[in-house]
């Protein structure tokens, strides 16, 4: 429905990306990956007309509409309903009725319609700007990091809520686990340059890590013919006898392109220093208890030993307290009640989103990690594993953003070897490949780990015990995750309401009947001349094949009798029996990969439709 056709961007000297292409079809949903930088959000402006690239182009349909719901959070109506209502297109600008609708659907009350935007939780933030896109009716979904500001209920609310959109999406995120359970193909920006495979991200980076590894491969073995070419013209280009031959070379070089050396990309890797421990427990709490304001408890009588082979998620909605338990944990607040003991040999290592304004502003990132009281060779050797290599590491703090910042405390804890690291969110402003690069790490981890995070991912693969904030209280649980999920899971999920909010309407039998014959006529009609295209290109390969036989044939008779003219036909004619083959081959490879990206797509569309 929508192609990208060699799309090029730079900005100044920085290349962004360069000969794009690829097509977004039919209920495709689209997971846009790349590193921090390499241009997924200028390609989503792109596409909405909002940047213009340097060549190339963007093809959408007749009447084919496109809703982009961007990283900011923009409010400007006085209330819920007048900020929906920004949404409705020019002729529909009377049609409250059609924001009152998404709204309800979105999980809104008729109390919530005159309340302020600014007064919904972030999660409900989001869904508000979610619905300004809706309103319009958008054959598309852009969506530009659409799990900031949401807690772990937000975050399952939004899945299942993609699952059921009918039309396309293309969804940039960090959060693997959310984009794997929505989508149906990645496209990944990588060395400047777009691809795009049916499947998740891990199809995606596995393909990527074999293309290069056969690339290289390539790249050594023309080197290596290269060479001795290169040996055979300098040995022989004197000898009269041998010109011939040293000119073919040397045409044949000249021909030749030369592969470069792929340039290595900066990645984030690392791990955390520990401080050996000798006992079992390393921080006990007892009937701890806080408030902010008298008569409002944030924690209350909560208990916990924390031993050292723990990995403990603190999980539950914004707002309920789990930084501030990260807080008395760590030591950084005082309880109200209760007691806390640690035991001597205990080494914190604490990273929360807001300590990025304890760092001092006027060093550089070399100094502030050094301020640790590490050698400078070691601050510059972990400035290095943060990313900043050379003279990015005599960057002031000051000038850093927000993701720098915060790669910035993480080497400060790297440079502070410990056996209990307490982690406040430490996924955000981590692009998809670093977040990889932290969860490698604490899993390498030989100490506890206390971690606040949303992202299923990490909670799948960490944790063996969780702090739970729901309904009135705090509650332990140990096992996995998935245990969680199938013996308590969230009170919100199971209420009746909530699941009317997050699933779509159900279409009756007969409009799944429907739905589903019409894909499978999709795939027939799409799938019907690849596969007669390949059964032709595999009879003629094979008739190819048998005359190639028989041409071998005739020059081994032809070799026996001497017969030079015979020869020389004969040896033409294997030549383009070979060549013919071979592009036939490597036609019939394109038509195998098209049809395995089709046959996944429609597979994936089949698999949406309710039983």
């Amino acid at each position: 429905m929508l192609k990208i056709i060699n799309l090029c961007k730079s900005f100044g000297k920085q290349k962004l990306f360069d000969g794009v292409t690829f097509n977004v079809n039919t209920r495709e949903r689209i997971g846009l990956v790349g590193r921090n930088g390499h241009g997924k959000t200028t390609l989503l402006k792109v596409i909405m007309n909002e940047e213009q690239p340097d060549s190339g182009e963007v093809m959408i349909p007749k009447n084919y509409t496109v809703g982009y719901m961007t990283q900011a959070l923009d409010f400007t109506g006085e209330t819920l309903i007048d900020e929906a209502c920004r949404g409705l297109q020019d002729h529909m600008a009377g049609d409250r009725w059609r924001a009152e609708k998404i709204l309800f659907g979105l999980g809104f009350t008729a109390e919530d319609m005159n309340r302020k935007p600014a007064e919904f939780s972030g999660g409900f933030q989001v869904r508000i700007s979610l619905a300004k896109v809706l309103i319009a009716e958008p054959n598309m979904l852009l969506l530009d990091e659409p799990t900031n500001y949401l807690d772990i209920l937000s975050i399952r609310w939004l899945t299942g809520f993609l699952r059921g959109w009918p039309g396309e999406i293309i969804l940039v995120t960090h959060d693997r686990s959310f984009m794997d359970s929505v989508i149906t193909h990645t496209v990944g920006i990588h060395r400047k340059r777009a691809r795009k495979i049916a499947g998740g991200t891990d199809k995606y980076y596995e393909q990527i890590l074999r293309d290069e590894e056969v690339y290289e491969k390539t790249r050594l073995n023309d080197e290596k013919k290269r060479g001795e070419a290169e040996q055979f013209i300098r040995r022989f280009r004197a000898k009269a006898r041998l010109a011939g031959l040293v000119q073919s070379r040397i045409k044949a070089l000249q021909k030749q392109d030369r592969l470069d050396r792929l340039e290595k990309i900066k990645m984030l890797d690392f791990s955390f220093g520990y401080r050996d421990f000798p006992g079992k427990v390393l921080l006990t709490a007892d009937s701890l208890a806080f408030s902010y304001v008298e008569g409002k408890p944030v924690v209350s009588d909560f208990s916990i030993s924390i031993r050292k082979s723990d990995r403990i998620a603190v999980i539950g909605k914004n707002g309920r307290g789990k930084t501030t338990l990260l807080r008395l944990l760590s030591g950084e607040l005082v309880p109200g009640g209760g007691t806390m003991s640690s035991h001597p040999e205990t080494s914190v290592g604490y990273y929360v989103q807001t300590n990025t304004l304890k760092l001092n502003e006027s060093l550089t990132v070399e100094e502030e990690i050094a301020a640790t009281g590490c050698e400078r060779q070691t601050a510059r050797d972990i400035s290095g594993a943060m990313l900043f290599s050379d003279d990015d590491a005599l960057k002031r703090i000051s000038v850093l953003s927000g993701g720098e910042k915060s790669r910035v405390l993480l080497g400060k804890i790297i440079a502070s070897p410990a056996n209990l690291l307490m982690l406040d969110e430490p996924t955000n402003h981590l692009d998809m490949e670093s977040n990889d690069a932290l969860l490698a790490a604490i899993d390498e981890f030989q100490g506890a780990v206390v971690i606040v995070t949303h992202n299923e991912m990490f909670l799948r693969t960490l944790a063996n015990r969780f702090v739970v904030f729901q309904g009135a209280g705090i509650r332990i649980h140990e096992g996995s995750y998935d245990h969680f999920i199938e013996k308590i899971g969230w009170e919100e999920e199971r209420q009746k309401s909530a699941d009317r909010t997050a699933e779509p309407d159900r279409p009756n039998r007969k409009d799944v009947r429907k739905l589903r014959a019409d894909i499978l006529a999709r795939r027939s009609r799409s799938m019907k001349p690849l596969e007669s295209e390949m059964s032709s290109v595999e009879k003629r390969i094979q008739d190819l094949e048998n005359g190639l036989d028989a041409l071998n044939g005739e020059m081994i008779r032809a070799s026996e009798t001497g017969d030079g003219k015979e020869i020389s036909r004969l040896s033409k004619g294997i030549h383009d029996t070979r060549a013919e083959i071979d592009s036939l081959f490597e036609r019939l490879d394109c038509l195998i990969n098209e049809h395995e990206t089709l046959t996944a797509g429609f597979e994936s569309e089949l698999s949406l439709i309710p039983e």
